[in-house]
């Protein structure tokens, strides 16, 4: 998830339950997904647009009920102080960023299950980023951050090839590595905005790009069919209000609360309860089975993923080390 923390002034007892509960709501986007799939003949691009007009719609809802509960006129109503063009660029880029990000995701969980399309999109991304910090920004790897991004290729190696067909298929490993893509190109875009002087995403500025993501997914999904076939519509819509309601609307607020008082490499760690959770959950709710080799590529990834998180812990405190002498 895209890392556009907005200044808060939570402690950070409540901003690590924060991340803690956004972690969880975001593992259980697949699960819906999946329950979505199985009940109806809804695909990926559909959900996709329902989920970000959905999120768009709740979003905006939450600083205009404060607003006529308070009386008075939301302060988080209008976009951070930015140029418009850096806020343009935020906007459309983060959209766009979730419009892949968010179908791919959908389109591997249902190819290739739950548990695996999570884990690979979650444990190449971070990967991804390095690299495309690397490429981009100068930013350089290390040694840890180089072993990690070795580790992460291995886990998916044997997720791909030693998954077995019924488990693991490449096409889903392929839609969950565009996803990390979308997932990555939305972290970079924040980074770089805030090298030139951007300031942080708002919340309401974050719900305008699900609605960018809303538009450019929508074409798609009227020809992927918008409206689905399904026995049992209540209880399909209760499966779109909650996507869009607890791992959209509800998660992302509780997430930026929270990123804007712990540290980026606690954050990420913390946002590994999203793989756990969605494994716990593709087992005992859909009834998926985890292979040894799941779970070796999955134990790989996450070692991954941790390991650049404590990279990043070591690099930021040699940074601060390095300036002290010079601040005194």
């Amino acid at each position: 998830m895209p890392n556009s923390p907005v200044p808060s002034a939570l402690p950070v007892g409540r901003s690590l339950v924060y991340l803690v509960v956004a972690g969880v709501a975001w593992g259980t986007a697949g699960a819906a997904g999946s329950l979505v799939f199985r009940n109806s003949d809804m695909g990926p691009l559909a959900l996709s647009f329902w989920r970000c007009a959905g999120g768009l719609l709740l979003l905006l809802a939450v600083p205009a009920l404060r607003a006529l509960r308070r009386g008075r006129r939301s302060r988080t109503a209008a976009p951070a102080a930015e140029p418009r063009r850096i806020l343009l660029v935020r906007v459309v880029g983060t959209g766009l960023g979730l419009a892949v990000f968010q179908t791919a995701y959908f389109a591997a969980v249902e190819s290739t299950g739950l548990a695996v399309g999570t884990v690979v999109t979650l444990g190449a991304g971070p990967v991804l980023i390095a690299a495309g910090a690397r490429v981009t920004m100068g930013e350089r790897l290390g040694l840890g951050g180089l072993a990690a991004v070795v580790g992460a290729l291995a886990g998916l190696t044997v997720l791909v090839l030693g998954g077995g067909g019924a488990e693991v298929r490449p096409a889903g490993v392929g839609y969950a590595v565009l996803s990390a893509a979308g997932f990555a190109s939305l972290t970079l875009l924040t980074r770089w905005l805030g090298s030139r002087g951007g300031g942080a995403g708002s919340l309401t500025t974050t719900a305008w790009s699900f609605g960018v993501g809303a538009v450019a997914v929508l074409p798609f999904a009227l020809f992927e069919g918008l409206l689905p076939h399904t026995e049992d519509v209540v209880r399909l819509l209760l499966l779109l209000l909650y996507v869009a309601a607890i791992p959209t609307a509800l998660a992302y607020a509780l997430y930026f609360a929270g990123a804007a008082v712990v540290r980026a490499a606690t954050v990420s760690v913390i946002m590994l309860l999203e793989p756990v959770s969605a494994a716990l959950l593709a087992v005992t709710l859909l009834g998926e089975e985890l292979t040894a080799t799941t779970v070796l590529g999955t134990v790989l990834l996450l070692a991954a993923v941790t390991g650049l998180a404590f990279a990043e812990a070591r690099t930021a405190a040699e940074r601060r080390r390095a300036a002290a002498p010079a601040a005194a």
